[in-house]
């Protein structure tokens, strides 16, 4: 065992453990969510130590051989070592100083066994004096937050550019099967299902790009802001050499906030990725609905899509297979939009020099990021990359619909084709048929008319065959 103290007094500690006083006053003060710092924010946290070391070193306020022991000690984190010692909860008050501290007395012990000292010897290499050097938790962990975001983004961007992709491919294969459109869950007027999924396809290019205009604005970081943004204890030259190191380390163009007092103030970048997070997970459910409905059935519902079987449907029901990738999609978009919620209440709730909410920021905002890119890449990879189309069924619903009326208007007028949508209810016989056996059109006629592709673009269908009806 060995003690260590802070102004609140002394404890104990085991002495394997890398963490030291105020990580273990955390860890029992916030015992909330039960969920610890994620892997790509543990990195992120090491990375800024390391920057910081490399920097302080450069302008002369860090021994050499301080230095280059905390950045050793970094880089084993950043490899993924000692992340078992980052043991605050995800949520906590402070405004995540117990996470910079745990990171702080993490490295700060790793370093005084790389030169040969005792874990707790702080004289040598404090958490505070030496690790935390020209640092605040308060330029820290914005920092940190969007160093990882920026990682956890560019895989979720990676991850919808497949999805675009699959989409795309489906469009292609599905562009001449002709089914009935819908509005109001209603029969409407033909499209082809290349048509629909090349809709979904857009729909994804979007919500692409407005992540990517999100993720632009984290590049700018306000570390060298201390503990206000003035940059109290920051030298100019450090704080121009940290975020230089920043660049390097993480291979992003990092740049230092303009106003490092505003920067320090406000997490408004943060809810505007969230906010995109939130319509992104808005149309893939709405997507994730439609492959729902149209693969209902098989015998007594649309029928129009077979998706991929995944597994069995249910503990009673013999031979029932659910559609359970788009339902997972679907409850992953509400848990994005409530996390959304809780962003921004979060963001709003700042004062004055700080946002002591940055904890539940953080922790929604890394939620929504990896919840959303595995959800998307499961939906490619298990559903949309199997879906096939039930053409026949397609036919039979779109023959049975009255909705190929409306292709018609132009050749024998409104009236007569409500007179036509109106027999064809009562006796459910095919518009077809009725039309041709009251001759008003003929087979090669109506063939050319109610043709995929005629009946799926702008332009009067069979144009050279109107012959209006009064």
């Amino acid at each position: 065992m060995r003690f260590e103290h802070d102004f609140l007094g002394q404890v104990e500690l085991p002495d394997e453990v890398y963490y030291g006083v105020q990580t273990w006053r955390a860890s029992q003060n916030f015992a909330i969510t039960g969920h610890r710092l994620c892997p790509e924010f543990i990195t992120a946290l090491a990375t800024i130590k390391k920057a910081a070391a490399k920097a302080n070193m450069k302008t002369g306020r860090m021994p050499e051989a301080v230095g280059e022991a905390i950045v050793q000690a970094a880089d084993e984190i950043i490899a993924g070592k000692l992340h078992d010692q980052f043991i605050v909860d995800a949520i906590q008050g402070g405004a995540g100083t117990s996470m910079n501290m745990n990171a702080n007395e993490v490295i700060a012990n790793r370093a005084l066994e790389l030169l040969g000292k005792a874990k707790g010897d702080y004289e040598v290499v404090s958490p505070n004096n030496q690790v935390n050097m020209a640092q605040s938790t308060n330029d820290v962990m914005p920092t940190a937050i969007r160093i990882a975001s920026i990682q956890k983004t560019k895989l979720l961007i990676s991850e919808l550019e497949t999805l675009h992709h699959g989409l795309r491919q489906k469009s292609e294969q599905f562009q001449h099967v002709l089914k009935m459109g819908r509005t109001h869950l209603q029969d409407a007027v033909p499209i082809t299902l290349g048509q629909e999924f090349a809709a979904y396809a857009d729909t994804v290019k979007r919500s692409i790009k407005r992540i990517s205009r999100a993720m632009d604005n984290l590049f700018t970081v306000n570390m060298g802001a201390t503990a206000v943004g003035t940059g109290l204890n920051a030298e100019p030259e450090y704080i121009k050499e940290v975020v230089r190191q920043l660049s390097i380390l993480t291979g992003n163009t990092m740049v230092s906030a303009s106003n490092l007092v505003d920067a320090t103030q406000n997490t408004d970048e943060l809810a505007e990725l969230s906010g995109a997070l939130k319509v992104c997970a808005l149309s893939l459910s709405k997507i994730a609905n439609d492959l729902r409905m149209m693969a209902s059935g098989p015998k007594c519902g649309l029928s129009e899509l077979i998706l991929p079987a995944m597994q069995p449907g249910s503990s009673i029901m013999p031979g029932k297979i659910n559609p359970v990738i788009p339902e997972v999609l679907n409850q992953v978009a509400f848990q994005v939009i409530g996390n959304d919620q809780a962003i921004g209440l979060a963001v709003e709730a700042g004062q004055f020099e700080l946002n002591v909410m940055e904890p539940v920021i953080a922790y929604n905002l890394f939620n929504s990021l990896t919840f959303l890119t595995n959800a998307v890449r499961t939906l490619q990879q298990r559903c949309i990359a199997g879906i096939e189309a039930n053409e026949a069924r397609c036919r039979e619903l779109l023959d049975s619909s009255v909705g190929v009326i409306t292709a018609l208007l132009p050749h024998i007028g409104y009236e007569a084709a409500s007179a036509i949508a109106k027999e064809a209810l009562r006796t459910k016989e095919p518009v077809k048929d009725i039309i041709l056996r009251q001759g008003l059109m003929t087979a090669d006629q109506l063939n050319v008319i109610l043709s995929p592709a005629e009946m799926t673009k702008p332009g009067i269908a069979g144009k050279q065959y109107i012959k209006k009806i009064s």
